[in-house]
């Protein structure tokens, strides 16, 4: 059986322990990763006890109480608290999810928070978005056009509209490129550095379906490669994790669909 071993240095160990105050009554248990690459220590696991009344509903009020309470050290990102923005995506008890959106009432037992997998971390929370974004940079996520620009904006039919955006606000306009679909696809782990994955894949769907768009033809010849597109297995992993409930999966199998249809045409 193949056995597999990580460098010493990357093992993550116990942390510090930090106790609620002995007047805390609502208890909860909080166990974040920690690594600072300013020192050779190793990754570790604080213990952040706190008292839940002191602190709002979701983990990220926990974590914003920690920092600004208990230990300023933390480092997270965060932005918008509303589900918007991707700022705080991070691992919260083996599933990728969005910390603002995420109640603490619906976990059992301690809160197990690490950053996003497969990415490098900068600190603590903070994974390494570069790779990503310069994928994102890959499908040219913006308008491409030929014919000449009208007196005003690109004016586009409700119905194609919510093509986009979905009649239930879950199409791929709606995706915030937090990665959790990404860093939670197996395909993407292994050959990340040249699978788009499913949030970049996602995206460009998106341009696909913009009516407004007149470069489909260009954006596919960009996919066309044994790897940007077609080292999706449809493992649905994307899919389970989404904190916006979109469906990355089915987005990759609409473009499959198209590259086989412009094939037979």
């Amino acid at each position: 059986m193949v056995q597999f071993t990580v460098p010493k240095d990357s093992k993550v160990i116990k942390g510090k322990k930090h106790p609620a105050p002995k007047s805390a009554i609502n208890r909860r248990t909080f166990k974040v990763y920690r690594w600072n690459p300013e020192d050779t220590a190793n990754p570790r696991l604080d213990s952040y006890e706190i008292d839940l009344d002191k602190c709002g509903p979701m983990v990220l009020d926990a974590l914003i109480y920690i920092k600004e309470t208990i230990d300023p050290t933390l480092t997270f990102r965060r932005s918008c608290r509303e589900g918007v923005c991707g700022s705080c995506s991070m691992n919260i008890n083996g599933t990728n999810t969005l910390a603002c959106t995420k109640p603490i009432e619906d976990i059992k037992g301690d809160v197990k928070v690490y950053p996003l997998p497969h990415m490098a971390v900068v600190k603590d929370l903070v994974p390494d978005m570069k790779v990503a974004y310069a994928q994102y940079g890959v499908i040219e996520p913006w308008i491409k056009t030929e014919t000449l620009p009208p007196s005003r904006e690109r004016l586009q039919s409700s119905e194609d509209a919510n093509k986009l955006n979905g009649e239930d606000g879950h199409g791929p306009a709606a995706c915030i490129l937090c990665f959790c679909c990404s860093t939670a696809c197996p395909m993407y782990w292994w050959k990340g550095e040249r699978f788009l994955g499913p949030a970049v894949l996602m995206s460009a769907w998106r341009w696909l379906l913009d009516t407004r768009d007149e470069a489909a033809g260009e954006r596919l010849d960009q996919l066309e490669d044994p790897f940007r597109l077609y080292r999706c297995h449809t493992i649905m992993n994307c899919t389970h994790t989404c904190p916006k409930g979109l469906n990355p999966a089915e987005a990759i199998g609409e473009i499959k669909k198209m590259m086989v249809v412009r094939k037979i045409d």
